[in-house]
């Protein structure tokens, strides 16, 4: 399957990825905008996802976020989510001017933390025509109150106010791991299943991920909260994909948000726990978004 290098502006940062063309198109198809969760880079696994929209016929447009893996920007391994949001904009103006691309028939896919981009998208920018979100965070609020114990958040506003005082007097950003082998241990994603996946993705795929990020990146997550937008995506069609046994963005609360959505939407539940969509689960996960895809923009 043909699949070049691209790269698009973004307001001055310029951010890079693939172009994987839809097969046997004939002309103007479809393009579905694909960028990783929090940390991740295009190599963990996107490639799986744009190939096979591609043998439906859907052209798949992959980017780094800005300040990680190939993309430009600092600082670096910074995660700012609304920058990420307009970045998707971006990148959906970019995959407009493309001639492979119809510019009446746009997807954005997400998963994880972009998975809650793609709704805060989806609700904002009528370019778009259906959203799929894999396993999304949607409340930065919520979740990080089921991932840190209440008697440790006075620490982490500490350490929030310690670091823009650092920042103010020109030092560097305070950086944290992504995650750590001890669950217990400071990270941005402190759970053991997060541990495995991305230290074994770093080996098998992606060595130029990083296993940290800045302090400021946790605080951001922590005031996100996607579901606010969620019931103005209609009457965009979606498709959410939670997990059953997902516990580092929780089952409940994505469930919960879905309840908030207005038609036209689908809820299916993936099996096992938030990684397994990208390996062992990848059919459960990449076959109902290629048809909810198939279904909104090839008609």
């Amino acid at each position: 399957m043909a699949r070049r290098d691209v790269e698009f502006d973004a307001e001055g940062v310029t951010l890079r990825g693939w172009f994987q063309e839809a097969e046997g198109a004939g002309g103007p198809a479809p393009t579905v905008v694909m960028a990783h969760g929090y940390s991740a880079v295009k190599e963990m696994y996107l490639d799986r996802y744009a190939e096979l929209f591609a043998a439906a016929g859907l052209n798949a447009l992959v980017y780094d976020n800005r300040n990680f893996g190939d993309s430009d920007g600092t600082p670096r391994q910074e995660i700012d989510p609304w920058a990420q949001v307009r970045d998707y904009r971006h990148a959906i103006t970019y995959a407009t001017t493309l001639p492979e691309t119809d510019a009446d028939r746009i997807g954005v896919w997400g998963s994880s933390y972009s998975g809650g981009h793609v709704l805060v998208v989806a609700a904002i920018d009528r370019r778009v025509k259906a959203v799929v979100a894999q396993v999304p965070l949607v409340s930065g609020y919520d979740n990080l109150r089921a991932l840190v114990r209440a008697d440790f958040l006075d620490g982490f506003r500490a350490q929030f106010d310690a670091d823009r005082l650092d920042r103010f007097h020109g030092k560097d950003p305070a950086m944290v791991p992504v995650v750590a082998e001890d669950p217990l241990a400071p990270s941005a994603l402190p759970t053991p299943d997060s541990w495995a996946w991305f230290t074994r993705t770093h080996e098998l795929r992606a060595p130029n991920w990083r296993n940290e990020v800045t302090l400021r990146s946790v605080e951001m997550l922590a005031e996100y909260n996607p579901v606010d937008y969620i019931a103005q995506i209609s009457p965009t069609p979606l498709l959410l994909l939670p997990a059953r046994n997902d516990v580092l963005t929780p089952t409940h609360l994505a469930i919960a948000a879905y309840e908030r959505a207005r038609e036209p939407k689908r809820l299916e539940i993936l099996p096992g726990g938030h990684f397994d969509a990208y390996v062992d689960g990848f059919t459960a996960s990449g076959h109902p978004a290629r048809d909810w895809f198939g279904e909104h923009l090839l008609g």
